[in-house]
């Protein structure tokens, strides 16, 4: 077991940079997941924490030592990838039993080992199979297995699931977390897909242009972000946002967006009051607005006038396509019972206790 630590780590391919000053440390048993958009550099840390890339400067620790020029094999860690890797031409047993063999297990050993996993992944009935035989699934967790017989003190999977159809992802990354708390074993995780991050992860670590934004739980991350791409980035739909004007006094504050005016309660004039006439930009996630005939019990609400788009219904929800003033589209997670029409003009209700609002120059929370 072991804890991974990335210490002012940079990463160039000639004049990109990769990776800019990463320091993150993972701790022994962890799950963390790198997340963020494509090109963001979350596979490029993974791979230089595998060896298969060379950092251009830093260090990369695992346990309390520095493996920078320690080659893959020595590493202590197993990889798994988005592609499942496989010999097509080897049994399901022979895959995953084939870096033991590299390694000159003994024999008995590495049976031992690829039963046990296969029995953990439930794969045992697929042992004799090629992989051409499996499905997209049964595939992956074979390229699970192969990782989990070496029993490494660092598991590394970059996007494991993204071959996967939508149902299939849900029921693997759900298997990968039993996994996780099985072995107790520190884990760290690749995805551009936030809702497998806030699903799976003890922590979220959110990339932007090789650059760390924030690291944290996935609550603390939805409730706290600490800019406006954090804030974009986590949460399904995304968060709404309204550029807008600090206006008003002490006594009586406003989010002005030209569209509307949001009055801000007592408690939130408090935490901005020095930053009247500043240019803020609103953020307000769908769950936070409301039918005013199903607004939950005890939320301080303001009221917004729109005009209907779109409606999708989600069965347990509708989504809501909506434009305010001109031209300024917003989406609503309403109550189900709610009725819209298309073109309808109506009210909405926003969740003050929940909004948030961002420096337009600086992009960072103030709110």
């Amino acid at each position: 077991m072991a804890n991974v630590t990335f210490e002012h780590v940079t990463k160039k391919y000639g004049d990109v940079t990769a990776l800019k000053d990463l320091n993150l440390e993972v701790q022994d048993k962890e799950f963390l997941v790198l997340v963020g958009p494509s090109g963001c550099g979350k596979s490029t840390a993974l791979r230089c924490l595998a060896g298969l890339e060379e950092i251009t400067e830093g260090h990369i620790r695992i346990g309390d030592r520095v493996v920078n020029d320690v080659p893959p094999k020595d590493r202590d860690i197993a990889m798994v990838f988005q592609s499942y890797a496989l010999y097509p031409h080897m049994s399901v047993y022979d895959n995953m039993a084939f870096g033991l063999k590299l390694r000159k297990t003994p024999k008995d050993e590495i049976d031992r080992r690829v039963h046990e996993a296969a029995k953990i992944l439930g794969i045992e009935s697929y042992l004799d199979r090629k992989p051409k035989a499996l499905s997209g699934g049964q595939r992956q967790r074979v390229a699970l297995g192969r990782a989990l017989v070496r029993e490494p003190s660092v598991f590394l999977l970059d996007e494991p699931l993204s071959n996967l159809d939508a149902k299939l992802r849900v029921q693997t990354r759900s298997e990968i977390t039993k996994l996780h708390n099985n072995l107790q074993t520190t884990f760290i995780y690749v995805t551009h897909d936030q809702v497998e991050a806030m699903t799976m992860a003890d922590r979220i670590a959110v990339m932007k242009d090789g650059v760390l934004q924030q690291v944290d739980t996935p609550q603390n991350l939805y409730d706290h972000p600490v800019n406006l791409f954090v804030a974009g980035f986590i949460g399904s739909p995304s968060m709404n946002f309204f550029n807008g004007t600090l206006t008003g006094d002490v006594n009586e504050m406003y989010v002005d967006t030209g569209a509307f005016r949001l009055r801000l309660h007592d408690e939130l004039v408090n935490k901005v009051k020095d930053q009247v006439g500043k240019k803020v930009v609103l953020g307000v996630r769908p769950e936070d607005v409301h039918n005013p005939d199903f607004v939950p019990v005890g939320v301080k609400g303001a009221r917004v006038k729109a005009r209907v788009e779109l409606t999708e219904m989600m069965g347990s929800e509708i989504y809501v396509y909506l434009v305010t003033g001109e031209d300024q589209n917003f989406i609503g997670r309403i109550d189900p019972r709610a009725r819209y029409s298309l073109g309808e003009e109506v009210e909405v209700v926003f969740n003050l206790d929940s909004i948030h609002l961002f420096d337009q120059s600086t992009e960072k929370t103030l709110l």
